[in-house]
């Protein structure tokens, strides 16, 4: 999607550019832990799967994805939270999911301002994401 001029209100203002930029401008405004803590969770999506797209979607919700959504990576007052689509898919032996436990499909980890997150757990379940992707089911032809 990076190409592909997207825009973004913030504010009442108009903001246009790739999601790359978009996730970009997002990180730098929050200028907080939260800024550093979701720029490195992006840096750590791209370690894992250098193939993943950035995306901007929801009205400004950076998501990335590689043959489907593999997270969505959203800032509140007091958590960064990654949503995985398909979390509950996932084998999470660290036990970094924490948030949205009960669902059947996602599951999330909220990241709490002076929290670490373990980096090669963290991989782990991105490369998880990216091949319960690739295993997506043909799709059946419209009767």
């Amino acid at each position: 999607m990076d190409p592909v001029s997207l825009v973004r209100w913030r504010n009442g203002v108009k903001k246009s550019g790739s999601a790359s930029q978009l996730i970009d401008e997002r990180i730098k405004e929050l200028g907080d832990w939260r800024g550093k803590m979701l720029s490195r969770l992006r840096t750590l999506v791209k370690e894992a799967d250098p193939d993943v797209v950035e995306e901007w979607k929801w009205r400004g919700v950076p998501v990335w994805s590689h043959d489907g959504i593999i997270c969505t990576g959203e800032s509140y007052k007091k958590v960064v939270k990654l949503t995985f689509a398909k979390g509950a898919s996932l084998e999470d032996p660290a036990r970094l999911f924490n948030a949205s436990l009960d669902g059947k499909v996602r599951r999330a980890i909220d990241i709490r301002e002076g929290e670490v997150i373990d980096a090669a757990a963290f991989k782990a379940l991105i490369r998880q994401a990216v091949a319960l992707n690739r295993l997506k089911p043909a799709k059946q032809p419209r009767k």
